[in-house]
């Protein structure tokens, strides 16, 4: 019987470090879709296809430096900064003209988009599935409590929160953070006193884009690199930052968590309906807190 229960505690330890792990990359593109939400008030449906692309650009990158511990670090290093790149010349050209429209005319627009990114990303880099290595010293599995826990996961536990931190450093503690908040809140304002609301709101949506790219590139070496992956991924980010709270960064991890953890604890104890239990959790929070379990700060 104590044996028994070990295994049990185990394995309720070991699911919720994965669950945490997997909490990582649903707040790193989480809180990029957040930022965009709460300063730009757009609801950006091609944000998941920016998290594709990210994966995508990360596999050839590696592959442009072949392989190995270099070219995935430049991978990592530069995908997102190619992400970046996509979404400023988006936002100039195309987003730029749109803000003081309706929010649903922003909505089939950046369906629009999402559609004409899923194209672009078939012709650049086809159907077939491709994978990415990590480092030598990032692969296999480290014992924790008496079970195998991959090492790249732990990496993503620490890069996780690292990410948190920076985000809110740029918050609280920059003059662009504390003007893009200001002009979320007020941007004629804001534009009234001298500053560019337009550059503001460009540094916004390419930053939040930025992490959706950063989120690709971390989860490459754990999935199938293919076309269809941001459809997932965007439903999730969505649900995550509404139940969270608007443009409230801690209330997207929150929201991650929630959705990392059960998902995890639903494999261990009901594999065959595991997708249900997240959505089944954001019900249960939407009833409970319909505007969600943290304030919006914008």
């Amino acid at each position: 019987m104590d044996s028994g229960q070990d295994v049990m505690m185990a394995a309720l330890g070991i699911h919720f470090l994965v669950g945490l792990s997997r909490a990582m990359i649903l707040f790193i593109v989480s809180s990029g879709l957040s930022l965009v939400l709460g300063v730009l008030r757009v609801p950006n449906i091609a944000h998941g296809s920016l998290y594709m692309i990210g994966a995508f650009a990360a596999h050839s990158i590696a592959q442009a430096f072949g392989g190995g511990s270099t070219g995935f670090w430049l991978a990592l290093f530069l995908a997102p900064f190619v992400v970046a790149l996509v979404s400023l010349i988006a936002e100039r050209m195309l987003f730029c003209h749109l803000y003081e429209r309706e929010h649903l005319m922003l909505l089939l627009f950046t369906f629009a988009l999402m559609l004409i990114l899923g194209d672009l990303a078939k012709i650049v880099w086809g159907a077939d599935y491709r994978s990415i290595m990590a480092p030598e010293f990032l692969q296999g599995s480290i014992p924790i409590l008496g079970s195998p826990f991959p090492r790249y996961n732990l990496f993503l536990l620490i890069v996780g929160p690292l990410v948190a931190v920076g985000l809110w450093l740029f918050s609280n503690k920059t003059k662009m953070g504390i003007i893009a908040r200001a002009a979320a809140v007020d941007r004629e304002m804001v534009g009234a006193i001298g500053i560019n609301v337009s550059w503001v709101f460009a540094f916004a949506f390419v930053l939040g884009c930025f992490l959706a790219g950063l989120g690709g590139a971390l989860v490459a070496p754990t999935v199938s690199v293919t076309l269809g992956m941001d459809h997932d991924i965007i439903i999730e980010a969505f649900l995550i930052v509404t139940i969270g709270g608007l443009g409230n960064m801690w209330g997207a991890m929150a929201g991650s968590l929630i959705f990392g953890l059960t998902q995890s604890y639903g494999v261990l104890f009901w594999p065959q309906f595991s997708i249900l239990f997240p959505y089944i959790a954001v019900a249960i929070v939407l009833i409970w807190r319909p505007q969600g379990m943290l304030k919006s700060v914008w």
